[in-house]
């Protein structure tokens, strides 16, 4: 088995209380079966609390409590699992989120997620074009495509359409066709998490100037880079590049037109922006699989 994951991936570290947008707030969390077990069987007050605040049926999930929030986050947003029982009482996915794992018949491939802002600013943020490690041979039938799309990404003699035009072309693909206003409309009848997402959708009905913003934008070029990088390395699959290849384009042209919008409205539009928009498609798309179904399938239906 090799291991593969990028080169931002052993940085990351959780901000804990200081975050924004605590991941304990607004998701139900679902307990891995041995987790679960262990905390059915915990003594003493802490687990007369698991059990209270644990619904133990076909699939075990915390039970959330006011505002949507974990019953274990306390005031100064922190885990009472940890405070009380230390981080390796952690479920599954508690333990390991925002990092996400692909696994193949040769291959695992681990990254960090958009979700989390943390995650979102060291991605982002990264200036040099990213690096992918890996503790066996790079080469890999099953990812040559994909590791040629990313390298005409990387490209840095060429701008970001020209790089996704060659993208397109390479995984015989096309943009969407639809205007961004019937995306909008679309996208505005998504089940959501956070209704911010709409005043967000709404922009995509403006007319920003975005040769204006273009030129604004000049000189962090690098963050839609790595945000097109990300999508490729967390979701490219061959059999379907070409969906993956106008799912990235489209992703790539909706956080543009968000970011001109914002920087027309606020007369600025700073890399904090940024990273809230990338956050907010992540964990409004790509982390609801009906959602991101739903555009994955009309993509594909458009290239018929």
């Amino acid at each position: 088995m090799k291991y593969v994951y990028p080169d931002y991936y052993e940085s990351f570290k959780c901000i804990k209380g200081e975050c924004r947008h605590n991941c304990c707030v607004g998701w139900e969390i679902d307990i891995d079966e041995s987790s679960a077990e262990r905390y059915r069987a915990l003594d003493g007050d802490m687990g007369d609390r698991m059990r209270n605040n644990i619904d133990f049926s076909a699939t075990p999930h915390f039970i959330l409590g006011k505002n949507e929030r974990c019953p274990f986050l306390n005031k100064d947003n922190l885990c009472d699992i940890i405070t009380r029982c230390g981080k390796d009482s952690l479920c599954e996915i508690c333990a390991e989120h925002p990092r996400f794992h692909n696994r193949f018949d040769a291959r695992t491939e681990s990254g960090l997620g958009l979700c989390c802002e943390a995650a979102a600013r060291l991605i982002l943020g990264k200036d040099a074009p990213v690096r992918f490690i890996s503790d066996g041979t790079v080469g890999d039938e099953n990812f040559i495509l994909r590791d040629k799309v990313i390298s005409l990404l990387q490209d840095r003699t060429k701008s970001i359409p020209d790089r996704i035009d060659n993208m397109l072309l390479l995984c015989d693909a096309q943009r969407s066709q639809k205007s961004l206003e019937k995306w909008a409309d679309l996208l505005l009848g998504f089940e959501r998490l956070d209704e911010k997402w709409v005043e967000l959708l709404s922009l995509l009905k403006e007319k920003p100037d975005l040769t204006k913003f273009g030129r604004y934008m000049s000189g962090r070029m690098a963050e839609y880079e790595q945000f097109l990088v990300y999508l490729t390395y967390r979701h490219f699959i061959a059999e379907d590049a070409s969906t993956i290849a106008a799912f990235a384009a489209l992703w790539y042209k909706i956080l543009y037109h968000m970011g001109a919008s914002l920087y027309e409205k606020n007369g600025q539009f700073t890399f904090e922006d940024q990273i809230e928009l990338a956050r907010m498609f992540s964990s409004e798309i790509e982390y609801s699989d009906e959602n991101l179904d739903i555009i994955l399938e009309e993509l594909e239906f458009e290239s018929i």
